[in-house]
């Protein structure tokens, strides 16, 4: 009896490594490609603010989100993101400002500043984009993200394709996608809006 135990127990944790190394090498692959592609809208995810200045990861997703613009991949952009307490400023009102100043006219922006993780800003920024008819979408995050956005997007009504600012090479931030394959692992199974804790934005659905 103990012996079955034993087997069955090894069977099982082989089969949860099995299951999380798969996913492990679909976010890697993921992380590699960008799915941009002419759509309704260009929906920016959300990182950290400094007092009105958008961090380097802000920077480069907002600087993508633009570039797709440019080219025309989409006629309107949303930018999503809320502020941590203490904070004065929305990462999204952080991001309008910087678009707007980077020339693209307010009508062609919507924002979402309540979300504090992945999911939240993404069911807002349906919500938004529902109203008008809007939902083949573009999200722009970070590459080890990409796989777990397209899966939120698909959880909150969207049909979302990701284009990563900074597409991955080789095995860049291997704890990060070690962390994004749990995290797409246990959201499979449990439902993505149950992952708040293990949202990439971190502390309180911030990214660095």
């Amino acid at each position: 009896m103990r012996r079955r135990l034993l087997v069955a127990t090894l069977a099982v944790v082989a089969g949860l490594v099995a299951y999380v190394g798969i996913t492990f090498v679909q976010v890697w692959l993921v992380a590699r490609r960008d799915s941009a592609r002419p759509a309704d809208a260009i929906v920016v995810l959300g990182a950290a603010e400094y007092n009105g200045v958008p961090s380097p990861a802000l920077r480069g997703r907002l600087d993508h989100a633009l570039a797709l613009y440019r080219d025309h991949i989409a006629p309107i952009i949303v930018v999503t993101g809320g502020r941590r307490p203490g904070d004065r400023f929305t990462e999204a009102s952080v991001g309008v400002d910087y678009l707007v100043d980077a020339g693209v006219p307010p009508s062609a922006l919507r924002s979402e500043d309540e979300g504090t993780n992945t999911w939240e800003s993404l069911a807002a920024a349906a919500a938004v984009l529902r109203e008008e008819d809007r939902l083949d979408v573009v999200l722009v995050t970070s590459a080890y993200h990409a796989l777990r956005v397209e899966h939120v997007a698909g959880e909150v009504g969207l049909h979302g394709h990701a284009s990563p600012a900074h597409r991955q090479r080789g095995l860049e931030n291997l704890g990060s996608m070690g962390r994004e394959a749990i995290a797409v692992s246990l959201g499979r199974i449990i439902g993505y809006h149950r992952l708040v804790d293990l949202d990439y934005r971190r502390p309180l659905g911030r990214d660095s």
